[in-house]
């Protein structure tokens, strides 16, 4: 797994999908700074690497979850991954919105899932996991039994890992910061000094940065 994790950092880092900047951070829409940026929807764009992605989740989920019997994408970012996935384990699939519609039926859950059935969800970006789990939470209020979540990129934040642990919902990573950071280093997108910076803001990504506003 090692191999593939340092194979799709440097993936992503080609594209652009994945930016350092520690000397001029990003905002995020949570209002952090941070100086690590990820958007896997650039992925979408590349066939190859787009093939990559669906093959190393369908990878995972088998060796991992094989019981499964249904996909769930997490809206917006990985309905597309969710797709590619179920269509080739020629399971169901279903999307959940981060909110339901406020017009029709007014939806949560898009698609045809029934009541027991395992799901394993799939994540394009896992960060502070709250958004995450609430997919998790919206799938079992269905009767569903979620067995797992697989995601395209993880920041490893602490407090993450704790809430998969206690919502007792397995995650497994195609890559993840420490090997983006490794591969950055490796490769000279980053140099050494920036390693530390990079390392404090991950230890409290909430405060970083607060000195530069």
């Amino acid at each position: 797994m090692e191999i593939v994790e340092k194979l799709f950092a440097e993936k992503l880092l080609k594209i652009k999908a994945i930016k350092l900047q520690p000397a001029n951070p990003f905002t995020w829409a949570s209002g952090w700074r941070s100086p690590f940026y990820c958007d896997n929807r650039k992925t979408l764009s590349y066939p190859d690497l787009r093939t990559f992605i669906k093959t190393e989740l369908t990878r995972v989920i088998l060796e991992n979850f094989p019981e499964v019997e249904a996909i769930a994408g997490v809206a917006t970012g990985a309905i597309p991954q969710g797709a590619l996935v179920a269509d080739v384990l020629n399971l169901p699939f279903v999307y959940v919105r981060s909110k339901p519609k406020d017009h029709g039926l007014e939806n949560l859950i898009e698609g045809e899932i029934q009541p027991g059935m395992k799901v394993v969800v799939i994540e394009d970006l896992v960060s502070t996991g709250q958004s995450s789990l609430k997919v998790v939470d919206a799938l079992r209020r269905d009767g569903c039994k979620v067995i797992g979540m697989v995601a395209a990129y993880s920041y490893r934040f602490a407090e993450a890992e704790e809430a998969f642990k206690k919502a007792d919902v397995p995650l497994l990573t195609l890559t993840n910061y420490d090997a983006v950071v490794e591969v950055a280093l490796q490769t000279g997108y980053i140099k050494k000094a920036d390693v530390p910076i990079l390392n404090e803001w991950r230890k409290d990504p909430a405060h970083w940065g607060s000195h530069l506003k």
